[in-house]
């Protein structure tokens, strides 16, 4: 029997024969749009309901977001290792690998939830955001083989796709209470049932749908295995990846600092159930429904332009936040729209950036330590919002994350002056 071919490195397209190059990115790109929709749907569908549970496990209302931070820190913590499996054996093993753990994390929430216990049900939530790190690690595969002026376009219609799952997996909660109930389930914990499905497809669509793709020439890797610090030490000396890797943590730790307590603070000024979920499902359109928007403008404007207009609009969001009074739930609105058109501007550009400014030997591993350190940066922002709600209240907690806008925002002038370019399909 004939061996596997070699598997598909994140190596540029500089090392795919040129007459499949444009095949292999057309068939990679619906293979992972198909599973980051699979996985957005899984990855929403538990989510959904993480807090609910954890607080009817436990009792009280207090340990409510701790599933979400478990959730969070496991996305983050694995994405170095599932970086380090896609340099060593392909994206197709690795994506398989996060989406077969995160299988295993919907499993055992369901168990915690039969059983009672919270402990359970926090590993279960770390191994869980295992599929939010494969999600993540989607949108940097789909560069691997991406002409390199379209590599931020590219990006961003992965990114893209996460709506569709993040739309339709809330909406399964009331008919997972009831599959789950008739299952034998708790039914809080049903929804994991469709987080269990949905995963496994996302799984088998990777590991079949990159087989198929693999019959092209890849240059295999015979790197040696590159300590998390070194790559660090590289990435930082870089001035655009240094730039790209601080645009998308700070990003994400003001948009989850933010948007965590939004709802809270919207129930807390009378908005009913209703207008929260509205002004959520707002935010989170304006996170991934323009990408591909935000893609256009980083090929053609330049990546660090676009990171310069995802800090603007973030800034914008921010002040919109803190100015309007408590009980404008439109103005609200408004400023969690502009939370996720900023992030998502942020996101691409800053990706993007990052992905093509560093060398071929480390971008696997760079790409892995730019989600750990998003995850992070996103898990101490959530967790430090909170008291800053009780004590301060939402207007000084938007004072507060916009004021984490402004080292990002002076490193992205210092690059442009030191460069001396916008930095468009170059790099």
């Amino acid at each position: 029997m004939p061996a596997d071919p070699a598997p598909l490195e994140s190596t540029g397209p500089q090392d795919v024969i040129p007459a499949t190059a444009a095949s292999l990115q057309r068939g990679t790109l619906w293979v992972l749009v198909v599973s980051n929709v699979l996985g957005g749907v899984a990855v929403a569908s538990g989510f959904a309901v993480a807090g609910l549970l954890a607080e009817s496990i436990s009792g009280s209302t207090a340990m409510s977001g701790l599933v979400a931070t478990s959730t969070t820190l496991g996305a983050a913590i694995l994405a170095v290792p599932l970086a380090r499996l896609a340099r060593a054996q392909g994206r197709r093993t690795s994506l398989t690998a996060g989406y077969l753990i995160a299988v295993a994390g919907a499993l055992l929430s369901i168990v915690a939830a039969q059983i009672d216990s919270l402990a359970l049900l926090l590993f279960a939530g770390c191994l869980f955001g295992s599929g939010s790190a494969a999600n993540l690690q989607s949108r940097y595969a789909a560069t691997d083989a991406a002409d390199p002026k379209r590599v931020a376009g590219t990006l961003s219609m992965v990114v893209w796709a996460t709506t569709i799952g993040v739309i339709v997996g809330p909406n399964l909660t009331g008919v997972g209470g009831s599959v789950g109930t008739s299952l034998g389930v708790y039914s809080l914990a049903g929804p994991y049932v469709f987080s269990v499905v949905a995963f496994s497809l996302a799984l088998a669509t990777v590991w079949f749908g990159l087989r198929r793709l693999q019959q092209v020439t890849v240059r295999p890797t015979t790197l040696a295995r590159q300590p998390l610090a070194v790559t660090f030490k590289t990435l930082i000396a870089i001035p655009h990846a240094r730039l790209g890797l601080l645009a998308i943590a700070s990003a994400h730790a003001v948009m989850v600092g933010l948007m965590s307590m939004t709802s809270l603070h919207l129930r807390h000024h009378g908005a009913s159930l209703t207008i929260v979920g509205f002004v959520i499902s707002a935010h989170v359109a304006g996170m991934y429904a323009l990408s591909p928007v935000m893609g256009f403008l980083a090929d053609r404007l330049g990546r660090i332009p676009t990171i310069a207009i995802g800090i603007a609009v973030l800034a914008a969001a921010m002040a919109v936040a803190a100015l309007a009074p408590s009980e404008a739930h439109v103005l609200t609105g408004v400023a969690l729209v502009l939370l996720g058109l900023g992030w998502s501007a942020c996101l691409v550009a800053g990706s993007a950036l990052l992905s093509s400014s560093v060398p071929t030997d480390i971008r696997t591993s760079a790409q892995g330590l730019s989600d750990l350190t998003m995850g992070i940066f996103a898990s101490i922002a959530g967790t430090g919002a909170g008291p800053i709600l009780a004590a301060l209240g939402f207007h000084w907690l938007a004072v507060l994350c916009g004021l984490l806008l402004v080292p990002v925002a002076l490193l992205t002038v210092a690059t442009r002056k030191t460069t001396g370019e916008s930095v468009g399909t170059a790099s």
